[in-house]
């Protein structure tokens, strides 16, 4: 068989393609997931934050942070919904507080992500518990529960937004 510039050129495109195939990443990076984690009850969501909580109360905040040496709000929040709901959110505040439904203040469930702004171009991040009260990485107290009806919280309430999960 005499080769051609058109067989040499097929078979060039065909190693490239296989190789590029080869070398892809996946599009996504699927978590798996508890098949009923769309049905927690408020109960159950409850509980499974104050486990993180006990779990990570009084580890240090630390900018950029992803783990018990140090961690930011927005990676605490992160690790919380893959680590006890087998969901994986956007590692930024700023990413967070795209993601979701935006939901009102007063409808604030277990597991509801509610965000603050703190400054002028800062932004903070937590998890609404219950009765108030929210987990979070905060900048002065590391990991910690507190409530949104302090006066510095109260003030900086910026949004608060639903995720299905």
């Amino acid at each position: 068989m005499m080769k051609t510039p058109t067989n040499t050129y097929l078979l060039w495109l065909c190693l490239l393609s296989v190789t590029l195939i080869g070398c892809s990443n996946p599009v996504s990076k699927n978590i798996k997931r508890d098949t009923n984690s769309t049905l927690h009850s408020k109960t159950n969501t409850k509980h499974l934050l104050y486990q993180q909580l006990t779990e990570w109360q009084g580890v240090p905040y630390k900018l950029g942070g992803t783990s018990k040496k140090g961690i930011d709000c927005s990676a605490f929040v992160q690790k919380t919904f893959i680590d006890r709901f087998g969901f994986l959110l956007p590692r930024t505040t700023a990413q967070q507080a795209q993601f979701g439904t935006e939901i009102n203040k007063r409808e604030l469930q277990a597991g509801d992500l509610i965000f603050f702004k703190t400054s002028y171009k800062t932004h903070h991040v937590g998890i609404y518990v219950e009765n108030d009260q929210f987990i979070h990485a905060s900048t002065s107290n590391g990991v910690m529960l507190s409530s949104i009806t302090n006066r510095y919280w109260k003030n900086a309430f910026w949004q608060a937004r639903r995720v299905s999960y």
